[in-house]
This record gives structure tokens, C-alpha cells and sequence, in this order.
């Protein structure tokens, strides 16, 4: 079986950051484009769209792109049925989620997009599954590199296609809309080229390992969903109660706390094909040295985003978007949180323990449904952000607790120290070198 060295695992960790730092920035500098074009209003109006899509897709996937990591990282021969049967779920998911939408539509008009805009974006509904669950089976191969492209590729697309509408003065909502479903195909189809054309293929479908990949991906699917929530349902929220302004306000404060996710992001990807082929042991130890090194490291980041806010939001979005600034240092002090949920629950899963994951997951969930709730009608966007920074620091909390009971160790094993850099650079060396 394939195996990746210590100093290869520092490389693709940084390749990855640097992938989501400048899926970051180019998704940053199209939201800027776009707000500077259509307002506060037109922003909440796109953002509103695409969060009903992603959310949509991410209830779809009953936890499928979790069965492709594991199996496709433990059992070689069966990545090639794996593919075939992602791309079928995939179709036939986003067929029932078109009909859940439509069936939403008419018993709740404005809780979903309706018109050419809505339909946009459930055609982007089985894309986005199916990219989903390719992505983490490309990464089972140790792709890193292309499952980075992709990444990359749909912010790309994106924003040079607004880029040159805005310049030609005709941007509109519906046109931004039609390219962020663009940029989406885009990842998929540089997904699909690299198991046609450098991997596995797609080669027979198989009943008995849909069977299996769903047993494994349903258990995982409730914490998935609970994760989907916490990042989603408060826009879901917000766009529905309090309008697309304060939606649009909100949308900007957390594209840019999102910076903040991109190391433990990076780190999520990286270590998911390794932690699946480790002993308990050595997957905690991986688990807890990751955790520590993305702790230590977002500090002096998440203080630098506190300080620069009013610049952040005001300074390049404009003043229309004032009150973002406040937004975004409440979220900040959620970001801890969401690291915890990120590094300890991709353990939980790749180690077989995908319901002690949900657990965690659940109780952030289950804090940021009661606090939205309570606070959205109140204060619209500040109430969403308190509420997030709230749930995601008790989630965070949950899931140290249920780490260290799983696997034995110590919460003081979760606290970065000073060594934790000097290893950090042993490694960085033969990665250089």
C-alpha cells in the first residue's frame, strides 16, 4: 500500500494551504467584485442562492465522500467502482433534491430561490456532489496536487468571467449566478480528467460496495449534515427573516473569519489518506500534533483579522458594509472551535468512529439552531454572529473531550507548546531541501 513520508506530508499540507489561501482570495476578490456591482442587496441575493445549493448538495450526499476516502485509501482495487457509483448516487440524488426544493417552493414561497435564478442553482445541486465525493477519492490516490487544482479552478472561472462582465458594465445577479455554476463544472470536469486520463478510471458499478459505502457514509451523514448546518443554516436563516442586506453584511464578515479555516482545512485533506491507514495509536498522535501546530499558527492570524477588521470590510467593500466589521470580531472567536471540529472529527471518521464525530458536531448544531433562532429576529446579522461564534466554541470543546476518550489520551496532548514549532521545521527542512 502506498505510503507517504513525514517530510511528503509537510509538502502537501503547505501545497494545500497555499491552494485554499488563494481559493480565499480569489473568492474574496470576487465578492468584492460583486458587491461593488450590486450592493449589499445583490450580494445577499447570490449568497442566499448559493448557500440554499450548497446546503442542498451537502444533504444529499448521505455521507458517500466519507465511504471514498476510506475505502479508496485502504482497498486500492475498488477506487474504479467507487468513481462509477459516485457519479450515479450523484444523478439520482440531485434529481430528489430538485423535487424536495420544487415541493419547499410551493409550500413555503421565500424559504428557497424560485424562478430562473432557483433553478440555477439546483442544477449546481448534483455537481456539487459529485465533486464532493471525487475530490476525497482523488485525495485517497494522493493526488494532492490535482484535487488542489480543482479546488482552484471554480473561484478561477468565477471570477474572471464577473471580472469581465463588471467591466463591460453587465453584471447582473443572474449572470453571477450562471458563473459560479461555470466555475463549479469547472472543478468537476478537472476531477473526472484525472481518473480518466492518471487514475483509476471509472470502471463497473458495484451493489455490494454502494451497500457498504452507504452503511459506512450514513453513520458519518448526521454529523455531516450537523457541519453543513452550523456553516449554512444561519444564512439559510438570516437570508429567509431578515432580508438580503443583512445577509449580504453577514456574507462578507464570514468570507473573511473563513481565512482563518484554511490551514486546518489544509491540514483536514492532508492527513485524511494517512489517518486511514494508521494504527490508533499513531492517528491521534498525528491528530494531536496537527491540532497543536494549526492552533499556535491561527492565533497571531486571528488576532491581525480582530485589529483590521474596519479595513477589512469597510477599507475594500465600502461603507455600505459598515457593520460587517463587528460581525466578523464576533466570529472570530469561534475559530478555535471550528479547528477542533475539523482536525479531531476527521480522526473520529478515518478511524472508524464516524457517530462519536457526529456527537461533537451535534452539539454545535444543536447551540447554533437554538441561538439563530433566538437571535436572528432580534439583530439580524450581529445575532447570527454571536450565535456562531457560541456554537462553534462549544462543538469545539465537545470535541476535545470526545478525542481524548476515544483514544486515550490526555487533553493537555491538545495544548500547543513551543517544541511543537522547532518540529514543525525539522520537518519543513527535507520538504525544502
Amino acid at each position: 500500500m502506498r505510503e507517504r513520508a513525514p517530510g511528503g506530508r509537510v509538502a502537501a499540507t503547505a501545497s494545500t494551504y497555499g491552494a485554499a489561501v488563494a481559493v480565499g482570495v480569489l473568492g474574496l476578490a470576487n465578492a468584492l467584485v460583486v458587491a461593488r456591482a450590486l450592493g449589499p442587496t445583490g450580494r445577499g441575493q447570490i449568497a442566499f442562492i448559493v448557500a440554499v445549493a450548497a446546503l442542498t448538495a451537502r444533504l444529499s450526499t448521505l455521507g458517500i465522500e466519507q465511504a471514498n476516502a476510506n475505502f479508496g485509501g485502504r482497498e486500492p482495487e475498488t477506487r474504479s467502482a467507487l468513481a462509477t457509483n459516485s457519479a450515479v448516487f450523484a444523478a439520482g440524488a440531485g434529481a430528489m433534491a430538485f423535487v424536495v426544493l420544487e415541493l419547499i417552493a410551493k409550500l413555503a414561497p421565500g424559504a428557497v430561490p424560485g424562478g430562473e435564478l432557483g433553478a440555477i442553482g439546483i442544477a449546481t445541486v448534483p455537481l456539487l456532489i459529485l465533486a464532493t465525493q471525487l475530490d476525497m477519492l482523488v485525495r485517497a490516490e494522493y493526488a494532492t496536487n490535482v484535487a488542489n487544482a480543482a479546488w482552484i479552478a471554480g473561484p478561477v472561472v468565477t471570477l474572471t468571467a464577473n471580472g469581465v462582465l463588471f467591466a463591460g458594465n453587465l453584471l447582473s445577479v443572474r449572470l453571477a449566478v450562471a458563473t459560479w455554476m461555470a466555475g463549479q463544472a469547472a472543478s468537476l470536469a478537472l476531477l473526472v480528467w484525472y481518473l480518466l486520463a492518471r487514475g483509476s478510471g471509472f470502471g463497473r458499478p458495484s451493489v455490494h460496495l454502494a451497500r457498504r459505502s452507504l452503511r459506512l457514509g450514513i453513520q458519518s451523514y448526521i454529523g455531516g449534515v450537523f457541519g453543513l448546518g452550523n456553516a449554512r443554516l444561519d444564512q439559510w436563516l438570516l437570508g429567509a427573516i431578515s432580508g438580503p442586506r443583512a445577509l449580504g453584511l453577514y456574507s462578507v464578515a464570514v468570507a473573511w473569519s473563513e481565512t482563518l479555516f484554511y490551514l486546518p482545512t489544509a491540514i483536514v485533506a492532508v492527513q485524511r489518506p494517512d489517518l486511514v491507514r494508521a494504527a490508533p495509536d499513531d492517528a491521534a498522535r498525528q491528530t494531536a500534533i496537527g491540532f497543536r501546530l494549526a492552533a499556535a499558527l491561527t492565533l497571531p492570524a486571528a488576532a491581525v483579522v480582530v485589529v483590521a477588521a474596519p479595513q477589512l470590510c469597510t477599507g475594500i467593500f465600502g461603507n455600505a458594509f459598515h457593520d460587517s466589521a463587528l460581525d466578523l470580531r464576533i466570529l472570530v472567536i469561534g475559530t478555535f472551535g471550528i479547528t477542533g471540529l475539523k482536525l479531531l472529527g476527521n480522526a473520529l471518521i478515518a478511524q472508524g468512529r464516524p457517530l462519536r464525530q457526529t456527537a461533537s458536531v451535534g452539539v454545535a448544531f444543536t447551540v447554533t439552531a437554538i441561538l439563530d433562532v433566538a437571535l436572528i429576529p432580534l439583530y439580524a446579522d450581529l445575532g447570527a454572529s454571536i450565535a456562531a461564534a457560541v456554537a462553534y466554541s462549544c462543538g469545539g470543546l465537545a470535541a476535545a473531550a470526545i478525542f481524548a476518550r476515544t483514544f486515550g489520551c490526555g487533553r493537555r496532548e491538545l495544548v500547543p507548546h513551543a517544541s511543537d514549532l522547532a518540529v514543525l521545521w525539522q520537518r519543513l527542512r527535507p520538504a525544502r531541501a
